[in-house]
């Protein structure tokens, strides 16, 4: 990039600070709403459904939004997509109903993937070769932050009445102050003259890609259906509302040392062992819940869990620079969008067919997986050279 150190800090901490502020509402949005439809006696599997409405949505609107920041500005489309999903948090409670809950899911899926993929173009394209992995680290951390925030807060003030609603679009408006201070410099450069999308990003980076959906299955149906596990599993709402706080708080305070170990072993070798320790602690989930050592194997989980995109996108930043960037993002996004809605949708059907021990099992399936493609790929590409 030909961006000046000064412009490149500015918008690492300003895309830092807006992604702080849509993760907290976010975070609170997801739980909120499956805890609201669960107290009106909805089924664990239509709760998985109606989740699934925003990945839908990431799935519809992420090819486009490389176009969209071409055309019009990436601080002007993300400026505009913060202002319509504060609009749409407070339409849940305006249009209160299962049915009304699929179109608004479906159509905050398409801005809130706006602003994460804008925001974490500007976040790795902005870091530094040498210390990529622990700028991506640290953002993690503040990210899964906010984002543990929002459940916590909903254990204080409750689901009941406008207050969630008013605050995560107050919230999100806040975020609108920093994108202010983007600069734009670097999507002129000559040589990015055409977004490739998907299609064309695929074929580069297969296993970033594979990566990315696994976490998205996990991330999905952990933040939909890790509250309802944990009331289905005997616990209270306050303690199943933490249970996502733990499982985010391993994301906060040990993200850095994996963002270190991306700066200095390769970035499959970190990525196979976190996904075989996340597979591990969530095997171990059922037999812990009732006692006290789920809160550290919750910490463990989300630690490893998360980790998984921690080096996605240390990996991505490191490859790819300048309008490449966006479409890997959107590429991200857009295969978050597809994981997330097999995630949604499969854990409520493997906690309606299997109980609610179900959920964590077939998560660690897909980690087990993961863990695997990546050790074969290694062993391929040593074998070839």
């Amino acid at each position: 990039m030909n961006t000046s150190r000064p412009a490149n800090t500015r918008n690492l901490v300003a895309a830092c600070a807006a992604i702080t502020v849509f993760g907290f509402a976010f975070g609170m949005t997801y739980p909120l709403l499956s805890l609201i439809l669960e107290s009106r006696g909805v089924a664990s599997d239509m709760i998985g459904i109606n989740s699934a409405m925003m990945p839908i949505g990431i799935l519809l609107f992420s090819s486009m939004i490389p176009v969209a920041a071409k055309r019009l500005g990436a601080r002007r489309v993300a400026i505009t997509a913060a202002i319509v999903t504060a609009l749409l948090i407070l339409s849940y409670k305006v249009f209160d109903t299962l049915a009304a809950w699929f179109l608004i899911r479906l159509l905050q899926g398409m801005s809130i993937s706006t602003l994460f993929v804008l925001s974490e173009a500007w976040i790795v394209g902005s870091a530094s070769d040498q210390n990529r992995g622990k700028v991506v680290a640290i953002y993690a951390s503040v990210l899964s932050a906010s984002f543990g925030a929002g459940p916590l807060l909903i254990s204080f003030i409750g689901i009941e009445g406008w207050t969630p609603f008013i605050l995560g679009a107050a919230v999100v408006t806040v975020g609108v102050i920093p994108f202010i201070f983007i600069r734009e410099e670097y999507h002129a450069e000559p040589e990015e003259t055409h977004a490739s999308g998907i299609l064309g990003f695929a074929p580069r980076a297969p296993m970033l890609l594979a990566a990315v959906g696994t976490f998205a299955v996990f991330d999905a149906a952990s933040l939909s259906l890790f509250p309802v596990y944990g009331i289905q599993s005997g616990l209270g709402l306050a303690t199943s509302a933490n249970i996502l706080t733990a499982l985010i708080l391993g994301n906060v305070l040990l993200q850095f040392p994996i963002g270190w170990l991306c700066d200095r072993f390769p970035h499959r070798l970190v990525m196979a062992g976190c996904a075989l320790i996340t597979a591990i602690s969530l095997v171990l989930l059922p037999a812990t819940i009732d006692s006290l050592l789920k809160w550290p194997l919750l910490v463990l989980m989300g630690t490893t869990g998360y980790g998984v995109y921690t080096v996605s996108l240390a990996a991505l930043g490191k490859r790819f620079s300048g309008i490449d960037l966006v479409n890997g993002s959107a590429s991200f996004a857009l295969v978050w969008g597809l994981g997330a809605l097999i995630g949604s949708v499969s854990g409520g059907w493997a906690m309606l067919g299997f109980g609610p021990h179900g959920l964590p099992i077939s998560l660690a399936l897909v980690y087990l997986l993961l863990a695997g493609g990546v050790g074969w790929r290694q062993v391929s590409l040593q074998q070839a050279k």
